[in-house]
């Protein structure tokens, strides 16, 4: 068996005193897998500054310049981030839910849109020379 061992033993990360963590289960239930890029960008972030009962209000206006996103990017976020029932909103507040213990990844419609999907570089560079849209 592999044994593991610190990169930078001067830099083993503890867990935080305040709130802010991610839970594992978003990769082991596959919850990353039904957000879009923008999703997980503003799921982060609202973990990172939610308190201890998961709530942050921070402004539209302050989470597009924050996040680099458009009205309409951050509203889609949030919404894939509704549907599959990681946060709560209620303008202007959010709240950073448990994830459910017991919701099958197939319950789950996958929300990516396709720019989120990985092309091969081949068809790139047909799409860039106009040979297939």
């Amino acid at each position: 068996m592999l044994q593991k061992h610190p990169i930078c033993p001067n830099r083993i990360r503890q867990v935080p005193k305040q709130f802010s963590w991610v839970d594992h289960r978003l990769v082991r239930d596959h919850y990353l897998e039904s957000c879009s890029h923008a999703a997980a960008a503003l799921y982060l972030f609202l973990v990172t500054v939610a308190d201890a009962r998961g709530l942050s209000y921070y402004s539209e206006l302050s989470l597009m310049k924050r996040l680099d996103m458009d009205e309409l990017t951050l509203h889609q976020a949030r919404h894939n981030l509704t549907h599959i029932g990681l946060i709560a909103y209620e303008k202007p507040l959010y709240q950073v839910l448990p994830i459910p213990a017991d919701l099958p990844a197939e319950s789950r419609a996958t929300t990516r849109t396709a720019m989120d999907r990985p092309l091969p570089l081949g068809q790139i560079i047909k799409r860039m020379i106009g040979g297939e849209s």
